[in-house]
Order: C-alpha cells, then sequence, then structure tokens
C-alpha cells in the first residue's frame, strides 16, 4: 500500500492491529519500504512511501484488508483506548458474524470481523 506519513501508518497498524515491524527497505530510486508482519501468521503488509510521486490519494473501495478479532466489544474498547473508532459497524450480518470498519491514516478501510462462536 501506498501511503504519504510512512511513522504514521505504520504506528496505526501497530497499536490497532498488534503488527510488528518485520524489515524496512530503501529502494535504488529512494522508496521507503516497511514490511509488517501478522502475529502468528506467514502474511505481511508492505507499506510504502516514495515523496516523488506526490501525496495519496485513496479511492472509495480501493482495497480489501480484513483482520478476524475474538471479541468485537473488546476490539472497540481498545481502538478507543489507542485513539481510533469505528468509521462504520458494528453490523451483525445474516451468517452471525459481526463486522466494522476502521480507517487508517491514509484513507484505506480496513474491516474487522467476529466470527459466531
Amino acid at each position: 500500500m501506498r501511503v504519504s506519513d510512512l511513522d504514521k501508518t505504520v504506528q496505526f497498524y501497530q497499536d490497532v492491529f498488534g503488527l510488528e515491524l518485520s524489515r524496512r527497505h530503501e529502494s535504488p530510486r529512494g522508496s521507503k519500504l516497511v514490511f509488517l508482519k501478522v502475529p502468528n501468521s506467514d502474511e505481511e503488509i508492505e507499506l510504502t512511501y516514495f515523496p516523488g510521486s506526490g501525496p495519496v490519494e485513496v479511492q472509495e473501495d480501493l482495497m480489501h484488508l480484513a483482520f478476524e478479532v475474538a471479541d468485537m466489544n473488546v476490539f472497540a474498547e481498545h481502538i478507543q483506548n489507542v485513539g481510533y473508532e469505528f468509521s462504520d459497524g458494528p453490523t451483525k450480518s445474516s451468517s452471525g458474524s459481526t463486522f466494522a470498519f476502521v480507517d487508517a491514516p491514509e484513507g484505506y478501510e480496513v474491516e474487522v470481523i467476529e466470527k459466531p462462536k
């Protein structure tokens, strides 16, 4: 994901979702890359900052990133404690799952899902 404020976005994913900084890299053309690891998984998210390309303007529904949470109420309290709130939801689906969205600093919408127990 391209971002305009690398440090703020890294902090968001660490604080809100508990992602771990895996590594940093700078490309030969000057792009700064940060890889964030999802705990207990091999999955990583790559954030890219390249000031020469101008500010990032995220269009609505550009991408979809989702994380499962064990308890939506506990997660809601957690994000409030770190300075965020849901941008939409929580909403109960017909399948019994509950979902909500929180906006990352650049405007990327991140979904959180609590599956039925």
